[in-house]
């Protein structure tokens, strides 16, 4: 019943997003509402999110392959094949953000060794090769030292990848609310975060096992003290950008905790994804049941979510020349930002894709070990 719900919300939303896809590929950027302030906006901040659920699902992985947690055992294969799925949302949810996505192949070969953007470009490639080695080896039952190796590469490339949004964003230093020292760590925490979160998601809904209760209380206890990580190095985050007295920094944070998006800060990224899950999660009996795990990984998710989303949009929709909101007036040139609804119905048809790919792949690959 739970995978039927995940095949019919999947091909609900992926029937959305092919409206999206098609006019983004016919129309390329028109319909968008992202202009010369705001340059960035959903489709970067779900290549954020996606990009740490990969990661995460990973570093799960390895948990099975690489340090051969017992509990863990035959977490491998499906959380490999969460990662590559998620990747490759994340990979396309950037490209339809580039104004000429056709061009990619040069960031392969006409490369700067210097650029940010070129060495993030590599270090996903690296760490998608890598995984895809590892899921191959893993489905043909191979488990020696050529598994752990790969296995090795794999969490040193995903360790990299999980900060490189933060480097990224934080090269900016016209930008002040990027350019913090603890954004990297932050993204770091977020992508660990929406790891253990997804696997708890894809055990509730795609698994055809009864996950081992041992694994389960790890997944949660280290939700649990993930969040409080993550809870605590924003609230950090916010501590030195209040007192650091740049203006256009404090503009940035007030927008979160009392401007246009103080809704969705509070409500959606602390109530819904960190309140609400850390208190279901020390409810002992919610503890054993695999679809409350699945909710409150499903209710992570939508705070991670978001959260990537509040980094992106505040960090450019701020002022950084007195006055220069009022000297041009036109479409485009303006600070506020809003994602339209081809841009909604593209990151529709990215959820869509992933749900598909994620149920066909526990129907059509050996991603979980038979009974006897």
């Amino acid at each position: 019943m739970a995978k039927k719900l995940i095949y019919a919300l999947g091909v609900l939303t992926l029937l959305i997003g092919l409206w999206g896809f098609y006019d983004r590929l016919v129309f390329g950027e028109q319909h968008v509402n992202y202009g010369s302030a705001v340059v960035w906006g959903l489709w970067v901040a779900m290549y954020f999110f996606f990009g740490g659920v990969a990661v995460g699902s990973f570093l799960v992985a390895s948990l099975d392959y690489l340090f051969e947690i017992k509990a863990f055992e035959g977490y491998g294969k499906p959380a490999l094949w969460t990662s590559l799925v998620t990747l490759a949302a994340a990979m396309a949810s950037i490209g339809f953000d580039l104004g000429h996505m056709e061009r990619i192949w040069k960031a392969f070969v006409q490369f700067n060794p210097h650029s940010g953007i070129i060495e993030d470009v590599w270090g996903y490639t690296i760490f998608g090769v890598l995984a895809l080695i590892a899921l191959i080896l893993a489905l043909r039952g191979q488990k020696g030292t050529t598994l752990k190796i790969v296995m090795v590469l794999g969490f040193i490339a995903a360790l990299y990848v999980a900060g490189a949004p933060g480097k990224l964003l934080g090269n900016n230093a016209t930008r002040p609310y990027w350019h913090m020292a603890l954004l990297p760590l932050q993204f770091l925490f977020m992508a660990l975060t929406s790891g253990a979160a997804m696997m708890l998601l894809v055990q509730a809904f795609l698994s055809p096992k009864e996950p081992a209760p041992l694994a389960t209380l790890v997944l949660r206890v280290a939700l649990i003290v993930l969040l409080i990580l993550s809870a605590y190095s924003t609230w950090a985050f916010f501590s030195q950008s209040l007192y650091g007295n740049i203006p256009s920094l404090i503009a940035s944070v007030k927008q979160l905790t009392s401007g246009q998006y103080a809704g969705l800060f509070w409500g959606l990224e602390i109530g819904l994804g960190t309140l609400l899950p850390l208190v279901l999660l020390f409810v002992p009996d919610l503890t054993k049941n695999k679809l409350a795990g699945g909710l409150i990984g499903l209710c992570v998710l939508v705070g991670n979510a978001v959260a990537r989303y509040l980094i992106v949009v505040p960090g450019l929709n701020v002022s950084v020349l007195k006055n220069i909101e009022t000297a041009h007036i036109g479409r485009g040139l303006t600070l506020s930002y809003s994602p339209s609804t081809i841009e909604w119905a593209v990151v529709s048809g990215l959820v869509g894709i992933i749900l598909l790919a994620l149920a066909l792949g526990t129907d059509y690959l050996p991603l979980y070990k038979k009974e006897a």
